[in-house]
């Protein structure tokens, strides 16, 4: 609990003198240890008389609170894992053998890595994937699975050791503490993408469809953090100065000739029943939209700014 200092201070301000004094000479002569004070002459417990509890501002009681709310989001959402990516970049340039349906696959195999080793492996951890495993998990010919397999081997983002154990590149997605990652990724931004959301999306949208759920990957370079909105600057920190993309941009970026389709299939993409991008209209120009992107697909922000955009898809 945050201490009330202006409270504190009337308090102190309305004491007697004698008992001010009293005070002051009980502090100076105060051991502290395991929560206790001790007065050091009489060896008395005068806990009661002194404060010895943290001294917490209201700024980090607020700053406690984000990162509680954060938390309670990861673990609401099956915990995440750190999607990289390079920053106002299409997708397609950093891979550009990969498909639609590719990005969404590989988007979907991401989630089943294990902490800071990156290896394919059961939720328990008890078994690691195999090619084979990897096949059944994405419920694909084996024909078309060897086709995909190879073109990710290609663009060097999975690994098949002769153990016959997979491991994901790490500067594609990675899971454990950033400060121990260990590979060079200077030139990348990262995101948290979260686990249970997107296997929820990729059951929905399996087969045909799917290719639509890659949609979420290729606006991850224009996203900006804190406020999860596309953006053309969204390295740009303060909020004023934020450059929302319009709809008709977005369009273009993915090479959508009629943006009204894009909206379609945007709206197609939904978790829970609820979107998984908001429209809202440009307050200078109606006829124009802007794009939010629910933060319980993706968010890389932190708490505080959370529940304003949470409330959105509300």
């Amino acid at each position: 609990m945050a201490i009330d200092r202006l409270a504190e201070q009337r308090v102190w301000k309305d004491l007697h003198p004698k008992v001010r004094r009293g005070a002051l000479a009980v502090m100076n002569d105060v051991t502290f240890k395991d929560g206790k004070a001790t007065h050091n002459k009489t060896g008395e417990d005068v806990t009661h008389l002194v404060d010895v509890g943290f001294k917490t501002t209201d700024t980090q009681v607020r700053a406690l609170q984000a990162v509680d709310e954060l938390s309670a989001h990861e673990i609401e959402n099956g915990g995440f894992i750190f999607a990289f990516f390079k920053q106002a970049r299409m997708f397609e340039e950093r891979f550009p053998s990969l498909t639609k349906q590719d990005t969404a696959r590989l988007m979907f195999i991401g989630t089943y890595i294990a902490w800071e080793t990156n290896r394919l492996q059961s939720d328990n951890g008890k078994k690691h994937y195999t090619k084979k495993d990897l096949e059944k998990l994405l419920e694909m010919s084996t024909r078309r699975f060897n086709e995909f397999f190879k073109r990710l081997e290609n663009e060097n983002i999975i690994h098949e050791e002769e153990t016959g154990e997979l491991f994901i590149n790490p500067s594609v997605f990675y899971r454990g503490e950033m400060k121990k990652h260990g590979y060079k990724i200077d030139d990348l931004e990262y995101t948290r993408l979260f686990k249970k959301t997107i296997r929820d999306l990729y059951q929905q949208f399996k087969g045909r469809t799917l290719g639509q759920l890659a949609l979420i990957y290729s606006v991850l370079p224009f996203l900006n953090f804190d406020t999860n909105i596309v953006c053309f600057n969204p390295g740009e920190t303060s909020e004023d100065l934020l450059k929302p993309m319009d709809l008709d941009n977005l369009a273009a970026l993915l090479g959508y000739r009629d943006n009204h389709k894009l909206k379609q299939a945007l709206n197609r993409i939904k978790v829970d029943g609820k979107p998984v991008f908001g429209f809202f209209e440009n307050p200078y120009d109606r006829r124009k939209f802007r794009i939010v992107v629910n933060p319980r697909v993706v968010y890389g922000g932190n708490g505080k700014s959370l529940a304003a955009i949470k409330v959105l898809f509300n």
